[in-house]
């Protein structure tokens, strides 16, 4: 049994649960900042396991879509779907659960969550199925993931506001910008399979220029975020942590040299959301 569980932890990669999670929590802090008695501890428990639905859903369901690239691609046929690890079967039914779960979540937030809800699984799984005809597939995953803060803001709140939208718009740059970084490893493959990429389609150098700048946009919102909300020194610790961390990836890859993809993809970027989240939520509530 705790095997079995631990294959399909490995198979969403649940770890990766910590680049939107910290800011699904920036948006539910956003939505009690004016009223801490607003604070609901079974509605935050809803809005993570909200996050952990549609991520384990949208992970599922990709690994199920792309089974055969991966058996065909050295670096994916370990996978367990097409190590045979976790039947087809098995991972389509994990997805049809998660996303049933999901929505039931959702229902017992508020309605508009409820309403709202097979658009994000229309724009979370259908992210798998982009790569087959638009390089901009990489855009449609940080879509997905900026979900998370406005979401968060939505499930207390009830109403859309332009401070978690900003967030939302920082992990829409800052994902789609490390996802190129993260593709790097499969241009080839990508070109050889005819699927679309950005570094299929620009090369190495350019994807990684591009990346460079979504990265900048990125922090261009955070810091306008900033003034927008007229936040405290805590945040700005946070910002500068952030890009500094946004600076540091883009300085370990290089085209000709991707041996810390891994490190640039899942650690700097984890830590990056992490601190940045920790220093934004104190800010917020010391204020």
């Amino acid at each position: 049994m705790i095997v079995a569980v631990k294959n399909y932890f490995s198979l969403i990669k649940f770890s990766h649960t910590i680049f939107a999670l910290p800011f699904a929590l920036i948006g539910f802090t956003l939505s009690i900042k004016d009223d801490l008695s607003k604070f609901n501890l079974l509605l935050l428990v809803y809005v993570v396991l909200c996050m952990v639905f549609a991520r384990s859903a949208a992970m599922g369901f990709n690994r199920y879509i792309d089974r055969k690239f991966d058996a065909m691609n050295p670096r994916t046929k370990t996978r367990e779907v097409p190590a045979g690890v976790i039947s087809a079967n098995a991972a389509l039914a994990f997805v049809i659960i998660t996303s049933l779960l999901f929505v039931a979540t959702t229902w017992l937030i508020n309605p508009i969550c409820f309403y709202l809800s097979p658009i994000a699984l229309l724009v979370v799984l259908g992210y798998s199925y982009t790569k087959r005809f638009t390089a901009l597939c990489h855009i449609v995953l940080g879509i997905g993931l900026a979900l998370a803060p406005i979401g968060s803001y939505l499930a207390v709140t009830g109403e859309f506001a332009w401070l978690p939208l900003l967030f939302s718009f920082t992990v829409l740059f800052w994902v789609s910008g490390f996802d190129i970084i993260y593709a790097l490893q499969d241009e080839e493959f990508d070109v050889s399979q005819n699927l679309k990429s950005i570094p299929g389609y620009l090369g190495k150098k350019n994807a990684l220029r591009l990346s460079e700048l979504l990265h900048v946009l990125s922090a261009a919102i955070v810091i306008f975020a900033g003034y927008y909300a007229q936040f405290g020194m805590i945040y700005w610790a946070g910002v500068i942590v952030f890009c500094s961390l946004l600076i540091y990836q883009h300085s370990i890859v290089k085209p000709t040299d991707l041996s810390r993809v891994n490190l640039a993809f899942g650690t700097t970027n984890g830590i990056a959301s992490v601190i940045f989240a920790c220093f934004t939520i104190a800010d917020i509530l010391l204020k």
